[in-house]
């Protein structure tokens, strides 16, 4: 009985230990990847302010090419909408909404996952190095408020989300330069 009781005043300690430190890591979380493609400002302006070829250099698409998609809203720039819907867990549920386009420099979306009523934003900026060479940065930022795993899982997110964010990329830079 007594080692039951130690257990459970361990398991507590614990418990509240992973508690308090879930306070004190950042409400916030931030991932950036950048990569830079031999094509004009415009042309990839053109690709990320709309959602039509979005699935041709989407990294999340090869996850599951059979998740079902719907688009409404207008065909580009703000109110563009995209709802996906997968049995992947990695994907799930969700939908991504064009909320800011500053030609050629800015695209910006909400995304929304599953019943998540907290979005996520990811960005596209994109700098002018010459004529026919860009640089486009693609961000991800997220607000887990005084949501303690959300704050956890926060730390883990550049390392879970970077190589994909370098994987959808290059399929972007490969999409604009064919």
């Amino acid at each position: 009985m007594k080692f039951l009781k130690n257990l459970f005043i361990v398991i507590a300690v614990l418990a509240i230990a992973i508690i308090i430190v879930g306070f004190f890591l950042p409400k916030t979380a931030h991932v950036e990847r950048s990569i830079t493609i031999n094509a004009s400002q415009d042309k990839v302006f053109q690709q990320v302010n709309t959602f039509d070829d979005y699935n041709n250099w989407s990294p999340w698409y090869k996850m599951d090419p059979d998740a079902k998609y719907e688009f409404s809203g207008p065909d580009s720039g703000v109110g563009a909408m995209m709802s996906w819907d997968s049995e992947n867990a990695q994907l799930g549920t969700g939908s991504q909404k064009i909320v800011e386009s500053t030609y050629p420099k800015l695209v910006k979306t909400e995304l929304l996952f599953g019943e998540d009523p907290k979005p996520g934003y990811a960005t596209f900026e994109l700098e002018e190095l010459g004529p026919r060479e860009t640089k486009v940065t693609w961000s991800f930022d997220a607000d887990f408020g005084n949501n303690i795993v959300g704050r956890y899982f926060g730390v883990f997110l550049d390392s879970m989300l970077g190589s994909t964010y370098e994987e959808g990329l290059q399929a972007l830079k490969e999409e604009v330069e064919n």
